[in-house]
């Protein structure tokens, strides 16, 4: 499929593989799984209101963390903001500086204004929300001194070498996750259906739910004596994107020039973020170790499907999208496996493992354990309490329990079972 030729005379350079973290639990996974700087919100002036958000003490903690492992922390503040909602802004961008975090992202103009006066050390990277799609509008923002910008999801490969071949300045594409079937996520439809305005941070995700065709206020089916709407089989539809996925195209998006690829998903499960971040790590660190002899491991795609997800596409970097890259009928997501355990300590001698439950499993149940340096399966033959009680299930949320683990199993890695 690829589209990108070699940039002639330009050493190939390892891309930030830049991961969601939706909480700092979240935020210390995607980084031991592999990820080189997470994207987080702060409780203002960011576009996820429901996500697990940050305090400013845990914004420390997490900047912490990442530092202590080499990994950097980028704070989204990419609302497009009204009057009011500039209140607190000064001492917003302070606090900020004083957690240490990396940089911030940030989509309307009045923002980076004010961050350039109040934390002229700061560094700002340009949202996608901004919608940049040409090399000249991201000259522009490279003169205002912005030292990233986050390119609008509509850019095909094509049209992000050109922009490379024109501007010097680190540019940053998603790489995985969901799609906003609106132009950069610039929608209003939240706002008429769900008075929720998705330009500050309260989307419903109208264009995900169930829609049927009228004619003036009538329903045709419903007028003709037909059952009422949405039965199981009718013609709702919806208005949703099919997910990105180009782990299959690592190759070209590094070619393309892109500095940073990101995974979208600050409100996806901690597995979803180790699963997906791990993945990506192999792709990317297996291609830049060796471009000429590269080759694509399927067992990369077969571990991202692990995850919870919606059917895939590539949206825009080889097309502009059609019909089948659209959900039309509602369908629930895919999830192949659910996350039921974290690996506290493994005891070499006994082989026994330390599993803080994460969702239930049983006895005779196959398992996979996985993590940055795990993989296989076995078979689950005896689990007991932490008084050595025999159990024939793990049932309670977070319980510890001991199991006989065949291989060696590490701190965080996880333990999931096929659904």
């Amino acid at each position: 499929m690829s589209i990108i030729t070699t940039r002639p005379h330009v050493a190939i350079k390892k891309p930030e593989l830049l991961a969601p973290a939706g909480n700092l639990e979240k935020l210390e996974f995607a980084i031991r799984y592999g990820a080189d700087a997470v994207y987080i919100g702060g409780q203002q002036f960011g576009l996820r209101a429901k996500a697990g958000n940050f305090s400013f003490e845990d914004m420390k903690k997490g900047v912490d963390f990442a530092h202590k492992h080499q990994a950097k922390v980028f704070v989204a503040a990419n609302i497009f903001a009204h009057n009011e909602d500039l209140k607190g802004l000064e001492a917003y961008l302070k606090a900020l500086e004083k957690a240490e975090v990396d940089a911030m992202i940030v989509a309307d103009p009045a923002i980076v204004y004010r961050a350039k006066q109040v934390v002229p050390e700061m560094e700002i990277h340009l949202s996608t929300q901004a919608s940049t799609t040409n090399w000249q509008t991201v000259k522009f923002w490279k003169d205002e001194g912005i030292s990233r910008v986050v390119l609008a999801r509509e850019v095909s490969l094509k049209e992000i070498q050109e922009i490379k071949h024109h501007v010097e300045i680190e540019l940053e594409a998603f790489i995985h996750g969901a799609m906003c079937i609106s132009y950069s996520g610039r929608c209003v439809l939240s706002n008429h259906m769900a008075h929720r305005d998705a330009n500050r941070g309260g989307c419903a995700q109208s264009c995900r739910w169930r829609y049927d065709l009228f004619e003036d206020g009538i329903n045709e089916d419903e007028a003709n004596g037909a059952i009422p709407l949405f039965q199981e089989n009718d013609d709702a539809f919806t208005m949703g994107s099919k997910d990105l996925c180009m782990i299959d195209s690592v190759p070209d998006m590094i070619e393309a020039g892109i500095d940073s690829l990101k995974i979208e998903g600050r409100m996806k499960s901690v597995h979803y973020v180790a699963t997906v971040v791990n993945a990506y790590r192999h792709a990317i660190d297996s291609y830049i170790a060796d471009p000429k002899s590269y080759s694509f491991d399927n067992a990369w795609m077969d571990e991202i499907k692990k995850a919870s997800h919606r059917p895939l596409t590539k949206a825009f970097y080889y097309h502009k999208p059609n019909n089948e890259d659209q959900i039309y009928t509602e369908g629930p997501k895919v999830r192949s496996f659910d996350f039921v355990g974290l690996v506290l300590e493994y005891d070499q001698e006994t082989k026994i493992a330390t599993i803080q439950q994460r969702n239930n499993f049983m006895v005779g149940q196959e398992v996979e354990f996985f993590g940055p340096d795990t993989a296989f399966v076995q078979s689950i033959e005896h689990i007991e309490d932490e008084d050595g009680k025999a159990l024939d299930a793990a049932r309670h949320p977070l319980q510890i329990i001991k199991i006989p683990v065949d291989a060696p199993v590490y701190p965080n890695d996880m333990m999931r079972k096929e659904n």
